[in-house]
């Protein structure tokens, strides 16, 4: 019942925060040069001064560098602490493994690689696994952190490492979900093969950086930049790929496959990016421990993330149109990735919002109905125009019922499922969450 509760508390903020189909050509980018950006008064968007306030007291507090939030690509907060500025250069960390998804993506547009392909196919004898074990290491298998290779090597090898001596074969890929930065790091390798020589920094910009007016530099197999790039990053994403109506990442099913479960070993894990809203969740680390909910459950549930060490953190949220960055030294104790700060900030932020950040009215709101609710046999979803299939998810967040609509109201059989709470789900053509419900079948 606990685990039911929490399913209705964060789709009921979706539902509420829910964006219409048009929401995105309502995005503002910025100028590719120069250092124009168009801003928001927290104040037209209702938000309460004193919780803004205390967030950015407590951002401070927390050793940050530079905080930024943008609401539909304008700039709300642009905070920074101390001596930072807004040239100041600061290190990614392992935020800067979704720009390498993104950039992987970008590369099997291009017809340049494919993630099907095994990675012995550009890099040669990478690890010290037999070449049989070997070839069965596929690009996908980097990206979702499941290549079977050790995350734990010993001394003088650690977690980071990317010689083949310290790449030791432990499992089958697909396997295993292990954290592992030096299998990650060889995708770089990767990407500079495929694209017949040259630099991952020269890729970076060519295939992205230049087009979206990103600036950064790779060092070390780690990216460099201002906040104002990780802040554009964000802003790309949000755009589904697309920089002020021009498409740069056209593969939509890349896209939707990056930015949700990879494999069912750890839900909350896309392409090297940090899904919330999934039923459980794993952590960096040896532990191989599956942890139920939300990892930030202050959040909203379609919220998804960019994760560094020291609490470097992008964190996209569609349904509310936002863009979040934080740079600085670690909030707390030292992690990987996902840490205690990342539910401590959402939960100062969600208190920001005095009244719900929805792009649609109300009366466009109440157009998503499911009735009735428990439902027995069938369940009727009511939606307005835009809305190209519906889909019912149950508390693990799998699909068990999709269906196209036809006219303004859809009827969904759910005789076979059994009793519980469910989640319906409105869906625009492009994949898009427009709206969801909670629902119980009796």
């Amino acid at each position: 019942m606990r685990h039911g509760l929490l399913f209705l508390a964060f789709f009921l903020v979706s539902l509420l925060s829910a964006r219409p189909a048009s929401a995105q050509s309502n995005l503002y980018f910025p100028p590719t040069s120069g250092g124009t950006w168009a801003t928001t008064s927290p104040a037209s968007l209702g938000w309460c001064q004193p919780q803004l306030d205390s967030l950015l007291a407590f951002v401070g507090r927390k050793h940050t560098d530079a905080f930024l939030m943008l609401k539909d690509g304008r700039l709300v907060v642009e905070q920074y602490y101390g001596t930072y500025t807004a040239d100041s250069i600061h290190y990614w960390a392992s935020a800067g493994k979704s720009l390498t998804a993104t950039l992987v993506g970008l590369a099997q547009q291009d017809g340049l690689l494919s993630i099907n392909d095994s990675t012995s196919k550009y890099l040669g004898r990478w690890t010290s696994a037999t070449r049989a074990q070997q070839r069965q290491i596929l690009i996908r298998h980097q990206l979702t952190m499941t290549t079977g290779l050790d995350d734990t090597p010993p001394a003088p090898c650690d977690n980071e490492s990317t010689t083949p001596s310290c790449l030791l074969y432990q499992a089958p890929p697909a396997s295993r979900w292990a954290y592992h930065t030096g299998a990650y790091r060889t995708l770089q390798d990767v990407l500079v093969q495929a694209n017949g020589g040259g630099t991952i920094s020269a890729y970076t910009r060519q295939r992205l950086g230049n087009r979206i007016g990103m600036a950064g530099l790779w060092v070390n197999d780690v990216f460099y930049s201002r906040a104002r790039d990780m802040a554009r990053f964000g802003l790309f994403i949000l755009a589904r790929g697309s920089w002020n109506g021009t498409p740069i990442l056209t593969d939509q099913a890349y896209y939707q496959a990056m930015t949700t479960p990879s494999q069912t070993l750890n839900r909350s894990y896309g392409y090297l990016w940090w899904l919330n809203g999934q039923s459980s969740y794993m952590l960096p680390g040896p532990q191989q421990a599956v942890f139920p909910g939300f990892f930030t459950p202050a959040a909203p549930a379609d919220m998804f993330a960019a994760l560094g060490k020291n609490d470097q953190k992008i964190y996209v949220v569609p349904s509310l149109g936002l863009v979040v960055v934080r740079q600085g030294d670690s909030a707390g104790p030292r992690t990987l990735a996902v840490s205690s700060f990342d539910n401590e900030l959402w939960t100062k932020i969600m208190a920001v919002f005095c009244r719900p950040m929805a792009t649609a009215s109300a009366a466009t709101l109440t157009d998503f109905k499911a009735y009735p609710n428990p439902a027995a046999e069938t369940l009727t979803l009511q939606h307005p125009a835009g809305v190209a299939t519906v889909s019912v998810l149950n508390a693990l967040g799998r699909q068990v019922r999709q269906q196209p609509v036809a006219g303004a109201e859809t009827v969904l059989s759910l005789a076979s499922l059994a009793p519980g709470l469910y989640v319906a789900q409105w869906l625009a053509a492009d994949g898009r969450v427009l709206a969801s419900r909670q629902v119980a079948r009796q």
